[in-house]
């Protein structure tokens, strides 16, 4: 498995040492809702990892990043780098960056691979668990490799996430044209690459550093844990609980945030919840806290972690039950799980999702106690269902189906 994504990695990746000088175009817009700030241009001039230039434009933030040789100039406008945006720019420049972490030995490509003779996807799923003791919960990556080729369909991971559609040749790799990516339930931000050609007459003064940026002067983005983050508190009050509609009214869930380097808390994205109702209040309220500000190396840092809650809470006005018949009635767009390829053939395998008045999921349950790679499997293709609303008393409502999938 480890040799197929380094597969998929040497075909897929534009900036590979020895790949053809490149320039690229790119607009981002969140497609469920165009006027929104998920927003930005990129524009990128690359000859070499040593040696390229690119621009990223976004209504908060704009950055034009030049690297020659052990040289870096970085001009930023704006004091945060959202992570939104900067997941779509790496996804587009390097499709799987945790690939980086295999072994030397696992990185040897096989020339024996043939994709042809698939009849499913190789897909890889994994829970890791989070949290400190006793509040812990799990949270799930995974990727999945389809085509004749074996290229990149997804890469899921709690701080990283990418779809990868529409591929397209340019000089002996196959790009995807558009890059997806779904952080909360409702919310689909696309990258779309609007121009990509071959550089053959590069202007050797637009990669020019006339000053290098000081690594102090640089904006970082650093992964820690929970309990390091918490450490850092100066102001997180308790989440205070709402009452649900339906589902567990005691469990956990968690969230990733992104904080800026002034210890605010910028950005909050929903990971697993045993109750998906509550997760827009607990981060609503996680926004609003503050921590210390933190360096590396003296240079004042971006933080990102899981946060995990226990919560305990009451049912208030319950949710009706539909059945998967009623549901797909209602579904205007379904898309259905693939499964990994060890899964027991035939089995029928049932989720209940949570769906607000306008027809959006706002969350996945696991009430069925299904295994951590199947339920990954039917959450990825369940999160992108979206239904026509279902009336109440002549009123839309929400409310709460059993899903079912079968392993083909």
């Amino acid at each position: 498995m480890a040799k197929a994504v380094q597969h998929a990695v040497a075909q897929s990746k534009l900036t590979s040492p020895g790949s053809t000088p490149f320039h690229l175009k790119a607009k981002i817009v969140e497609t469920t809702n165009p006027d929104s700030t998920y927003k930005g241009e990129i524009e990128e001039y690359w000859l070499s990892p040593g040696k390229w230039r690119r621009t990223i434009q976004s209504p908060e933030f704009s950055q034009t990043l030049i690297t020659n040789g052990d040289e870096i100039s970085e001009q930023d406008t704006g004091d945060y780098y959202p992570w939104w945006l900067n997941d779509l720019v790496t996804a587009i420049f390097d499709p799987m960056p945790m690939a980086r972490e295999l072994t030397p030995a696992d990185q040897e490509i096989s020339t024996q691979l043939d994709f042809r003779k698939k009849q499913s996807p190789i897909c890889g799923n994994s829970a890791t668990r989070v949290g400190i003791v006793p509040v812990q919960n799990s949270v799930f990556s995974g990727f999945c490799l389809e085509g004749d080729h074996g290229l990149f369909d997804y890469v899921l991971t709690p701080e990283y996430q990418a779809r990868f559609r529409d591929y397209k040749d340019f000089k002996g790799k196959k790009v995807a044209q558009r890059i997806v990516i779904m952080p909360e339930p409702g919310t689909t931000i696309e990258a779309a690459i609007s121009e990509l050609t071959e550089l053959k007459t590069p202007d050797e003064s637009s990669f020019a550093i006339q000053q290098a940026t000081p690594e102090k002067n640089r904006l970082k983005r650093v992964q820690i844990s929970e309990s390091a983050m918490r450490g850092l508190s100066i102001s997180t009050p308790d989440i205070v609980w709402a009452g649900v509609r339906d589902g567990k009214t005691r469990g956990v869930l968690s969230m990733y945030i992104s904080v800026d380097r002034t210890g605010h808390v910028r950005e909050t994205w929903p990971l697993n919840s045993d109750n998906p109702q509550l997760d827009d209040g607990a981060r609503e309220q996680v926004m609003k806290w503050q921590f210390k500000p933190a360096s590396m190396n003296g240079t004042v840092v971006q933080l990102e972690t899981i946060l995990t809650f226990a919560f305990d809470t009451e049912v208030k006005n319950p949710l009706p039950l539909l059945s998967n018949d009623e549901a797909r009635k209602l579904a205007t767009n379904i898309v259905e799980a693939v499964f990994p390829s060890d899964a027991p053939k035939g089995t029928e395998v049932k989720l209940r999702v949570s769906v607000d008045a306008s027809g959006a999921i706002i969350g996945v349950q696991n009430v069925y106690q299904l295994s951590d790679p199947i339920f990954s499997a039917a959450y990825r293709a369940v999160n992108q269902w979206h239904f026509q609303p279902h009336l109440r008393d002549g009123k839309p409502d929400g409310f709460l189906a059993d899903i079912v999938f079968r392993v083909p």
